[in-house]
């Protein structure tokens, strides 16, 4: 292994261990981890932040392919549960992993890319929306699950105050996946 791929696993675990408290993770830990210079993370990735980011964009990728794959698992339910039972796999990670989800929905709004974790999210969900209503264009089909997934990641980032707004408790998974089943129903129409 290479001296980079030895601070990214390093940093991975790193991000593993602490959790909600990555702001405890050094350069010096990871280092000390890799077994390298303290010099190379600047001279590999610019900043401990933007190795970070490139972590957790990788585990978060991770958990897209593992959600595409879940298609498989779930052949046996309906187009809508498919979707209901992925998006409850979507909101437990996100509100679980907060810290790491945190980083991956801002750094995908803030610096758009082709192939990022959000567009990941919505090539995972755009078929089972299609699925659901097979009545719809593709332009309707594609509108709907940006809808989606917005929805979603707002519902994320701003759980706390949409909490308060509709007086239910999101940090709370029962009604978490009460609001999203409502969601759906709302953006499909059904």
């Amino acid at each position: 292994m290479d001296n980079k791929e030895a601070i990214i696993q390093a940093t991975m675990t790193l991000i593993e261990e602490k959790g909600e408290h990555l702001e405890e993770i050094t350069v010096r830990d990871i280092c000390k981890n890799a077994g390298v210079g303290l010099g190379l993370v600047n001279y590999h990735f610019g900043s401990k932040e933007k190795l970070i980011e490139m972590c957790v964009e990788r585990i978060i990728n991770g958990i897209v392919e593992r959600f595409q794959n879940m298609r498989e698992e779930a052949k046996a339910l309906s187009s809508f549960e498919k979707l209901e039972y992925l998006g409850n796999m979507t909101l437990d990670f996100l509100f679980e992993h907060s810290a790491v989800s945190r980083i991956s929905v801002l750094t995908d709004m803030q610096t758009p890319k082709a192939n990022d974790n959000t567009h990941r999210t919505y090539a995972a969900y755009l078929p089972l929306v299609a699925a659901c209503r097979p009545d719809w264009d593709e332009t309707t089909v594609k509108r709907k699950t940006f809808c989606l997934i917005t929805i979603m990641q707002q519902t994320f980032l701003r759980y706390e105050t949409i909490s308060k707004m509709l007086d239910i408790d999101l940090s709370q998974r029962d009604n978490r996946r009460a609001f999203h089943t409502q969601i759906l129903h709302d953006v499909l129409e059904v």
